[in-house]
């Protein structure tokens, strides 16, 4: 059966360490001798891939640069991401939490408001680059114009191996994707820094698709909302609009309307917060390898 995983085991990578220690403790052993030698080994085990996690994910502030290839709309374009002149992937490299930023997250834009070509990032492709979605060998566009600014997280993953006890569903194996709801239209390949303040679950074919609700942090409107009810005192109707754009927006490929768990609730900042970290920690455990990489390139 699928694992169930609590809301409540919200924790950061690094106290993966503890974690793995804590659960051998709760298991009985044939001694304390055997107790604290398989403790030991598995604290040796750990040690390395989270040093290597710590090495290579310094908190700094990444000058990124987006960098096309070939043209767009055709099966060979892709937005490819630099820094400091070195091919960085936006899904690994960029952090998901801004150096000096508390409150804040880095948001990576795969769709600008009002396109309707189906950019995504890459995580199958070397670098994860943005390319555009296809199926069959055609390219996929929306059969509606997003009325949100559309991407992803960095450094985060739904895993498809663990049930959302809230949800009573699986991650659908993708970055967490946000809904920007600013009045600038932010350009594919952008990275900047957004204000989380609600989270919709999103039930696609079986699987918890959560759409984070934040605001670019630059936007005239960022200040006045700090929570998810904010939102409807300062732009009524916001939440509703995505939620039905969200609910419908398949129906013009001839698909059903989409469904949504936690009685279709926005929920709140903290509930939110909790759901990135969980998939931060899905992301770190998937690139140290203790959750098997399968197709993804990692």
């Amino acid at each position: 059966p699928t694992p169930l995983r609590p809301m409540a085991s919200f924790v950061r990578f690094p106290s993966l360490l503890s974690k793995a220690s804590a659960s051998l403790l709760a298991r009985p052993a044939r001694s304390c001798a055997a107790l604290h030698s398989s403790v030991a080994a598995s604290r040796t085990r750990l040690a390395a891939p989270v040093a290597t996690l710590r090495t290579r994910f310094p908190v700094r502030n990444m000058a990124t640069k987006a960098v096309k290839s070939g043209s767009e709309e055709t099966l060979e374009y892709r937005i490819f991401f630099e820094d400091n002149g070195k091919t960085i992937s936006p899904w690994h490299d960029i952090p998901l939490y801004p150096a000096g930023q508390p409150g804040l997250l880095n948001f990576v834009v795969e769709i600008p408001r009002g396109t309707r070509a189906k950019m995504e990032v890459a995580c199958k492709e070397k670098s994860n680059p943005i390319m555009q979605d296809t199926k069959k060998g055609k390219l996929r566009y929306y059969g509606i114009d997003p009325v949100f600014n559309y991407g992803c997280f960095p450094q985060t993953w739904e895993d498809p191996n663990v049930k959302h006890e809230d949800a009573n569903c699986v991650g659908d194996g993708d970055p967490i994707d946000v809904v920007e709801i600013g009045e600038k239209v932010l350009a594919s390949g952008t990275v900047t820094q957004v204000k989380p303040l609600g989270v919709l679950c999103m039930i696609d074919d079986g699987e918890a698709d959560w759409k984070v609700i934040a605001i670019d942090a630059n936007d005239p409107k960022a200040a006045l909302m700090n929570d998810i009810a904010d939102v409807e005192e300062v732009m009524p109707g916001k939440v509703s609009e995505v939620r039905e754009w969200f609910r419908s927006y398949k129906t013009h490929e001839g698909k059903p309307l989409n469904s949504f768990g936690l009685n279709e609730e926005a929920k709140d900042r903290a509930y939110t917060m909790k759901v990135v970290q969980l998939a931060h920690d899905d992301w770190a455990k998937l690139w140290m390898g203790l959750t098997p990489k399968g197709k993804f390139e990692v």
